[in-house]
């Protein structure tokens, strides 16, 4: 196994009195999707939002490539490598594709949009996802389907020479063929040799792509596992409970947040 891209090591977080994560280890691999699945509430946001420097963590360690490092904000994060995908894409519909990947990161050239690079760069990134759904990228988004959206939101995420893509719900609320495009999509993400963290409640996605599953239970870290080493049955133990035969935290009775 090639050294972790992203490394997260005893993070904690408290909001005043709710200790919301626990002792939380997660190791991100190249080249593999890591599930990150849990019950509501147990966590997962707030995990997303400390890797992605919008909360603070109140102790543990982060390394990236093997080194400590701090992220003490959402461009730091952004510096390292790391991109994440939320649920509500934060896609501007009065904007075109291009717009959009390059929202807030411009290129210009003698002091004007370059849009000539940026329109090239947009279609070089989607062939390299393999894209076929996008006709055009100076398409409107708010001319786009639900999986087109989503594709949109992911291209812009690995636009940026990123290492570890954070995706939040990439399926919910799309249909079975849209979702068929945004599996695959994920795992070409993979294969390309970036880390990827997939935060889902589908077990039927979740156990199509991911590599490994790492099961939050009440804000602590129950087990991470392969995918298929386990049964659904058994992740599902794992999210409610907190163990399932052999796997996940000791007694899951004295978890509290």
């Amino acid at each position: 196994m090639s050294e972790p891209i992203l490394e997260l090591r005893g993070i904690n977080k408290s909001f005043g009195p709710v200790h919301v994560l626990h002792d939380i280890d997660l190791v991100v691999n190249p080249g593999e999707v890591t599930a990150l699945v849990g019950d509501n509430g147990a966590g997962k946001s707030t995990l997303v939002k400390c890797i992605a420097g919008i909360h603070p963590t109140d102790s543990g360690e982060v390394l990236f490539n093997g080194q400590p490092v701090q992220i003490r904000g959402p461009r730091d994060a952004a510096d390292l490598g790391i991109e994440v995908v939320y649920q509500d894409l934060a896609l501007a519909d009065n904007l075109d594709i291009v717009q959009n990947m390059f929202l807030g990161r411009e290129r210009t050239k003698a002091g004007l949009l370059d849009e000539t690079d940026m329109e090239q760069a947009a279609r070089k990134t989607l062939a390299s996802l393999s894209v076929r759904t996008v006709k055009s990228v100076r398409t409107q988004v708010s001319s786009l389907s639900g999986g087109q959206r989503q594709t949109v939101a992911i291209a812009k995420a690995v636009l940026w020479n990123s290492k570890v893509v954070l995706l939040d719900e990439p399926t919910a609320a799309l249909g079975v063929a849209q979702t068929r495009q945004v599996l695959d999509l994920v795992r070409r993400l993979a294969e390309q040799g970036l880390g990827v963290v997939l935060i889902s409640h589908n077990m039927n996605d979740v156990f199509e792509v991911a590599d490994r599953i790492a099961c939050l239970y009440l804000g602590r870290m129950a087990a991470v596992v392969s995918s298929k080493e386990v049964t659904h049955g058994q992740v599902v133990e794992l999210i409610t409970a907190g163990r399932s035969g052999d796997l996940g935290i000791a007694r899951p009775e004295a978890a509290t947040i």
